[in-house]
Parts: structure tokens; C-alpha cells; sequence
């Protein structure tokens, strides 16, 4: 049986508001997360998110509901087993050293630097901050400072991982390093995150499963693979021999007629099959010739959009 990393059940919480209306921030939210598991938790500015994550940090305290960590219900000692990256550059004190710093957070851990002397030289190593061991953290990029966090969260070498947009602000070359750091994480070590992102390339990269959050409430809990099987449509890219300019007058708005050198490539979503058969009628009707047609896999991003609007219907 696979064990529970995390445990979240029943989620309420509501912000009182002086003479206005009360928030209802969190609405019967319930997940968890498996150990060994990259899970994604989604959702839109105001959607209860961040009042989730802070629940489960400690944070803050939800008005019903629980959080429980490897069976263990914890509601002072979150810090044994949740190490978090949050959102912003607050999660590293900048007059420290980088050494300083994974010392410092070390300690928080009740671990003395002569314990964790490899693991900061490792940690170093692994993020190309050997150079910059002594320089504190307020002159480092950002790219290193996102870097240098991560390394704070991994040296106090708690079972779980709360990565809040671990990549935001970072060059293409610092976000793919991270990805595969986190992937690697999990592959070769003993641990279990949980990652909040609104970069869809980075969900679809790193997590296996994701939550997706709304209006306070999940509208959606499955495996990346499950969400596009449910969405999957029939779309398709068809290239045309020759430039067909009329076709633009002849076929729905909705397809993306893309005039090229030599040829034409048609980018459509599909009904049903039959749409697809009138299609190719209509082609031999104008003696167009089919050069190639190609399925198309759902885009994530785009998965997310149509959750959210179907959820708002």
C-alpha cells in the first residue's frame, strides 16, 4: 500500500471583513499526496492557492479541516517534515553569505555546520555556487538566489518539498536546470513535492499528478496524462498543396489557415468524424490535394483554461 507524504481534508477558511463581506477563502478542500510524488497545485490569482499552501506550511490555521503528515496529524511541528520555497526572494536572509545561509537554515534543523560541512559543499557543487560561497546573498543573481533557496529547503532534509513558483524570473538555461534537479529529487532521493506554478511548461515537465483549484474549491485532481486524455479532441494540422487563399471564405473562423511558400496548413478542432469527411470533400470538390494531416496532443495550458471556464459556467 502506498504511504501518504501529505493528507489534506476538509479545508474551510474564511476571512471576516470590516463592514464588507466575508472571504470564503477555502471551501471543503481535500487532497493528498504520495510519497515519492511530484504533485502540481494550481489555480488562478484570488482562487484560495495560497491560503492552501499556508495551511499546509502552518502558517495559518484553517477554521475546519486537517493536515497530516506520514499518518501524523502536526499542528506545531510542521517544520519536521515541510521544507518551502515561496514565491519572491524572502527565502534567504540577503546579509548572509551563501554558506551563512545553509548554516543558518541547518541550524533551524538543530544540525551544527561541522554536521552538514559535505552536504553545503555538495549542495555548492550541485548548484554552481562554489565561487560564490562567501558573497552574500543580496549581490547574487536571481537566478542564484532561486538556487541558493532550494539549497536552504534541501539541507534541513525534511521528507517533503513545498516549492511555491520555483522558477519565476529565471533564464530558460537556471529553469530547465531546475527542472531536472527537481525530477531528480525524487528519482534518486527520498522525497515528495508539493509544486505550485503558473507555468505550464514547468507542471507539465516536472509533476505527475495536479490539483487545480477554483473559487476556493478542487475542480480537478488527476494525473497530468488523465487531464489530456479527458480533453483530448480531435485536432488536427492538414497541409495543402499550393496557397488557397478562398479557402478563408469558405471554412469556419475558427480554423487557423496558415498561408505558406508553396503550400497551405490548416489548424482545426474537429466535432466528429463526419466534420472531418466534409472536409475532405470539400477539398476534392476544389481539387485541392491533401499533402499530410497530423493528430495534435492536447496543450496544457490550455487544459487549465478550459477547467476554469467550465467551472465558471
Amino acid at each position: 500500500m502506498t504511504e501518504m507524504a501529505l493528507e489534506v481534508k476538509g479545508l474551510n477558511k474564511t476571512y471576516p471583513q470590516w463592514r464588507k463581506e466575508s472571504v470564503e477563502a477555502l471551501r471543503d478542500v481535500s487532497f493528498d499526496l504520495s510519497k515519492g510524488e511530484v504533485m502540481g497545485l494550481l489555480g488562478p490569482n484570488g482562487a484560495g492557492k495560497t491560503t492552501a499552501i499556508k495551511c499546509v506550511c502552518g502558517l495559518i490555521l484553517p477554521d475546519t479541516g486537517s493536515v497530516r503528515f506520514f499518518g501524523e496529524e502536526v499542528k506545531d511541528r510542521v517544520a519536521r517534515y515541510v521544507s518551502a520555497v515561496l514565491e519572491g526572494n524572502r527565502n534567504i536572509y540577503w546579509r548572509l553569505s551563501t554558506r551563512e545561509n545553509l548554516e543558518f537554515f541547518a541550524g533551524l534543523q538543530g544540525l551544527s555546520p561541522s554536521s552538514v560541512r559535505e552536504d553545503i559543499v555538495s549542495l555548492l557543487k550541485t548548484f554552481k555556487l562554489e565561487e560564490k560561497e562567501n558573497v552574500p546573498a543580496r549581490k547574487l543573481s536571481r537566478g542564484m538566489q532561486q538556487k541558493l533557496a532550494l539549497g536552504c529547503a534541501l539541507i534541513r532534509d525534511t521528507p517533503l518539498l513545498l516549492l511555491d513558483e520555483p522558477t519565476l524570473g529565471l533564464d530558460v538555461e537556471t529553469s530547465l536546470e531546475l527542472r531536472n534537479y527537481i525530477k531528480e529529487l525524487v528519482r534518486d532521493g527520498d522525497k515528495t513535492i508539493l509544486l505550485s506554478s503558473h507555468d505550464m511548461n514547468v507542471v507539465e515537465d516536472v509533476c505527475d499528478r495536479v490539483v487545480i483549484i477554483n473559487h476556493g474549491r478542487v475542480v480537478a485532481d488527476d494525473t497530468v496524462k488523465g487531464l489530456k486524455d479527458i480533453f483530448k479532441v480531435q485536432a488536427y494540422e492538414i497541409g495543402l498543396q499550393g496557397r488557397w487563399n478562398e479557402l478563408r471564405d469558405v471554412l469556419p473562423e475558427h480554423y487557423n489557415i496558415d498561408i505558406r511558400d508553396s503550400h497551405t496548413v490548416i489548424n482545426c478542432q474537429l466535432k466528429d468524424s463526419k466534420e472531418f469527411y466534409r472536409l475532405v470533400d470539400l477539398f476534392k470538390e476544389r481539387r485541392i490535394e491533401i499533402d499530410h494531416v497530423k493528430t495534435k496532443e492536447p496543450n496544457f495550458e490550455e487544459i487549465f483554461v478550459k477547467l476554469l471556464d467550465g467551472d465558471r459556467r
